[in-house]
């Protein structure tokens, strides 16, 4: 049995979660609504403010269904964050008069290429620019808030000798010594 699948799920004042006969999986709070549907080998029950979730036949339970256990476990907590908190991501530009502003439901980006980047707000997905060198994706899905803010990574990357690129606020680059400016010696 899987250790993450066995712990329960608790649901905060405000949210509402209900299990279908299909094993579709609908998590209703403050921010919105989410929808999952499992794999009908594991069961889910709700129990009060708590969700629990069971293989349906251990004994003959393989390697997939028994991961399963866990991944369907995971996939609820987060749906009940998202519905409730929500999930945000901060990614940071850094470059030599690079710079982001937000221009009604787009941001556009001028970050060293001829002309500038524009990103669309997509559903469920808001952007913000709290300053010129900050961009913040925020949702209640935390599959495309990850998603959104890696396509806007990936846009430039940074690289390890200047430092230059797109980061998410808590990573760290790794930093490498340039050349040597040295002469024959």
């Amino acid at each position: 049995m899987s250790r993450i699948g066995k712990m329960p799920v608790a649901v905060p004042a405000g949210v509402e979660i209900t299990i279908a006969n299909d094993n579709t999986v609908t998590v209703k709070g403050p921010k919105g609504t989410l929808t999952q549907v499992y794999d009908t080998a594991i069961v889910g029950t709700v129990d009060g403010n708590v969700v629990s979730f069971a293989i349906k036949d251990e004994k003959n339970a393989t390697g997939p269904i028994r991961a399963k256990h866990g991944l369907y476990r995971a996939l609820t907590a987060n749906m009940v964050k998202g519905v409730s908190e929500g999930f945000k991501k901060s990614l940071i530009v850094n470059g030599v008069g690079w710079k982001v502003a937000k221009q009604g439901k787009k941001v556009v980006l001028n970050i060293g290429f001829s002309h500038p980047v524009e990103i669309e707000e997509i559903d469920g997905i808001t952007l913000d620019c709290p300053s010129i060198t900050e961009i913040t994706v925020s949702g209640i899905d935390k599959e495309k808030v990850g998603q959104f803010s890696a396509m806007i990574r990936s846009l430039r990357e940074p690289e390890p000798y200047h430092g230059y690129g797109i980061r998410y606020s808590d990573e760290v680059i790794e930093r490498k010594v340039g050349k040597a400016a040295g002469g024959k010696g």
